[in-house]
């Protein structure tokens, strides 16, 4: 374990003063509904333990998931485990493509003090509160604050509270949020930074305004599913025979939606859009991603020779950090017909705010990974909202499918209402090693029904992929390979 043993003792001391919890001070803070003797008892459950294991699944042998920046990702997982002095777990991961995870496992490890010792109730009753704790310590701030490493093991973190929290209610994670007064939402949500762009009202009033129809959207998303984009077909390594195996398989199953990696060839990408859009005819819809490779002015030229395949996106253009860059490609786009998506790798909700007040993009892509976990999308997904941008999460990665869904179906059920230029990646890789794997029928994501974020992993699986030790890491690194 790498907590300095100064942090085993220490206090940690919020940064920033907790602001704003005005705000329905005197709400009652449970989800509508019965709250039964057991229920009650869950909450009064203490964290005593939190155990993080590093899970790398080896995709790159076969080139799931290459693109033109991540030619060889491992698709890879900071595995974190609550336990509690009861029978009550919450489950929760981060998502890495590798190398590195090592690092992120180190930084929910020295997290852990924050969390060891407080009872779920204690953190739901003040989750802004907690939110603020966990992101903004004073000294592990430095190598933040609220971006990279440290808000990945964040996200880990709340991901796994939150899990717990939908399993005390006995509900899916999607269904607790649904269930949730507006006020009770607002106070999940640090609006530190962002009220230039959204107040605590005006996110009270896109919530309350949602609630017109919200019974009937919840029963036609139980019916119908969330509309799904498939990305699985045309990863940057994959042959033409296996392109055109993979759509046709994919138009066979339903899938009208499909995104193509591009931007390490550009006649090679022409020729690969050509087939796919050949194959899947104009009436579907095909989007492009580059995965941050080019400067703006390659981008605009580069994807402006694409426009004859008619894509709705380009993904990624250009450095994740570059707002204006993404604004001025939207510009140029614009007249094509192409817009500009992004957020995978965002940062922050400021970054959001900052990416949405340039009008810099088209299509908000949250990540349940990459920023504070459902308390901070809870923010962007109602700054998008203000904004009028529609949200089409990111979930290319081992968990992101199972995680993203609940977030999803939230956004449409109690945020947006609307369907209109939305839907959410799915890639099919990976399920098979979790204890409630998404559920796809008709090229729609299904709402789950068990209790939590869906982001328990079997732990057979944990054991065999646990790297450097587990048996399949063992057997690829060898006997005389050093562990590190």
């Amino acid at each position: 374990m790498c907590i300095h043993p100064v942090f085993q003792t220490s206090k940690v001391q919020p940064i920033i003063a907790q602001k704003g919890r005005d705000m329905s001070s005197k709400f009652t803070w449970f989800p509508k509904g019965v709250q039964t003797e057991t229920t009650l008892k869950m909450l009064q459950a203490k964290i005593t333990k939190v155990t993080v294991s590093d899970v790398r699944f080896p995709t790159s042998l076969e080139q799931h998931g290459s693109d033109a920046m991540h030619t060889d990702p491992d698709y890879s997982t900071a595995y974190v485990v609550l336990d509690t002095d009861t029978s009550l777990k919450g489950f929760g991961l981060t998502f890495t493509v590798g190398r590195g995870t090592e690092i992120v496992v180190c930084a929910v490890e020295t997290l852990s003090t924050v969390v060891v010792g407080k009872t779920l109730e204690e953190i739901v009753s003040d989750f802004r509160g907690f939110y603020r704790l966990l992101a903004n310590d004073g000294q592990m701030r430095w190598i933040g604050p609220e971006k990279g490493v440290i808000q990945l093991a964040t996200a880990a973190i709340l991901n796994a509270v939150w899990d717990m929290w939908a399993r005390a209610e006995g509900k899916p994670l999607w269904k607790l949020l649904v269930d949730m007064d507006p006020r009770q939402l607002i106070r999940c949500i640090d609006f530190t930074y962002i009220t230039d762009a959204l107040t605590e009202q005006e996110a009270l009033d896109i919530l309350e305004k949602a609630n017109k129809g919200k019974q009937q959207r919840e029963d036609q998303m139980l019916k119908e599913g969330y509309p799904a984009y498939t990305t699985s077909c045309a990863w940057l390594g994959y042959s033409d025979e296996q392109l055109t195996q993979l759509c046709s398989t994919a138009l066979g199953e339903g899938w009208t939606r499909f995104k193509v990696k591009v931007g390490a060839d550009l006649q090679d990408d022409i020729r690969r859009c050509k087939l796919i859009r050949n194959m899947i005819g104009p009436e579907n819809l095909l989007m492009i991603d580059a995965n941050q490779r080019w400067d703006v002015s390659e981008a605009i030229s580069w994807v402006s020779r694409l426009a004859e395949f008619r894509p709705l996106w380009i993904e990624e253009p250009t450095s994740p950090d570059d707002i204006l860059g993404h604004a001025a490609i939207s510009k140029a786009l614009a007249p094509l017909g192409i817009g500009v998506a992004t957020g995978e790798q965002c940062h922050n909700r400021v970054m959001f705010k900052q990416f949405l007040q340039a009008s810099a993009l088209q299509f908000v892509q949250i990540d349940s990974c990459r920023v504070g976990s459902v308390n901070e999308n809870l923010a962007i997904m109602l700054m998008a909202a203000k904004f009028k941008v529609p949200v089409c999460p990111h979930a290319g990665g081992v968990g992101l499918c199972e995680l993203v869904q609940h977030l999803i179906l939230f956004d449409y059920i109690s945020v947006s209402a609307s369907l209109d230029n939305r839907m959410c990646e799915y890639v099919d890789h990976l399920h098979e090693h979790f204890q409630s794997p998404t559920v796809i029928r008709n090229a729609h994501y299904i709402p789950p029904k068990d209790p939590g974020f869906s982001c328990e992993i079997l732990e057979a699986s944990v054991q065999k992929y646990q790297f450097p030790r587990g048996e399949v890491w063992r057997c690829i690194l060898g006997a005389d390979t050093p562990i590190f």
